[in-house]
């Protein structure tokens, strides 16, 4: 099984966000997406995607559709992506990825959660190494599907490493982060109609913990995610 199917099941199992906060963020997302392009879902590839891993999340239509209608509005912020390193409890690594229409904002209290959370942070880049960015694809596995014959349609469109789910019946492709775009238009032009397409950092070296050192671990990420701009949290636990 491949680390990138293993880190989708590790996921699932821990799910810090409450919608109460997952929503704000995929909002932040649609509305980024929807200024950086047009509002246009069927002309904005970035913003069909972000509509898509919003609907996969149970975010209401009503939310998506003003999320889209504030990105065009004159009060609309302009935010920048910064990203953040450090350790937390029991050495264990962390990469935080933002959206922020307020640097020094964003930077004080990302700082703030390591320093109260047993944690420290670290010099931009030095644990990005630490981990692989890869774009990761779901769908949902039909009958007449043949998970070989797609692998060799998707191999020049950058595919990694196809696996299923047999007991989901979800089917996941894994590629590099730069064959994104590629990817997602090789399954449209196939019909193919995804359930998620996101760009994830998987741990190239993923680290066991006790249930004691999670439970210490946790604090420090449920602080990070409630962070309204925080973005995505991604760890090096096994």
């Amino acid at each position: 099984m491949g680390r990138a199917f293993e880190y989708r099941k590790a996921s699932k199992m821990k799910r810090w966000g409450a919608m109460s906060r997952v929503f704000p963020k995929l909002a932040k997302a649609i509305e980024m997406a929807a200024k950086a392009g047009v509002p246009d879902p069927e002309m904005n590839s970035a913003l069909r995607t972000a509509i898509l891993n919003a609907k996969a999340e149970n975010m209401p239509k009503t939310n998506i559709e003003a999320a889209i209608k504030r990105a065009s509005g004159k009060d609309s912020a302009n935010y920048t992506d910064v990203n953040f390193e450090g350790k937390g409890p029991h050495g264990v690594l962390i990469f935080v990825e933002t959206a922020t229409d307020n640097n020094t904002r964003t930077v004080a209290n990302v700082k703030m959660h390591f320093n109260k959370n047993g944690g420290q942070m670290a010099p931009t880049g030095s644990l990005e190494f630490f981990f692989d960015r890869k774009a990761l694809f779901e769908f949902n596995k039909t009958e007449e599907m043949d998970l070989e014959e797609l692998e060799l349609e998707l191999i020049d469109a950058g595919l990694e490493e196809i696996e299923e789910d047999e007991e989901e019946g979800i089917v996941l492709v894994t590629a590099d982060y730069k064959d994104f775009g590629t990817l997602n238009k090789a399954f449209e032009d196939m019909g193919i109609e995804l359930t998620k397409a996101k760009l994830e950092r998987i741990s190239n070296n993923p680290q066991e913990f006790t249930e004691e050192q999670q439970e210490e671990i946790s604090k420090l990420l449920e602080k990070l995610d409630e962070d309204d701009d925080v973005q995505a949290v991604f760890t090096n636990i096994g």
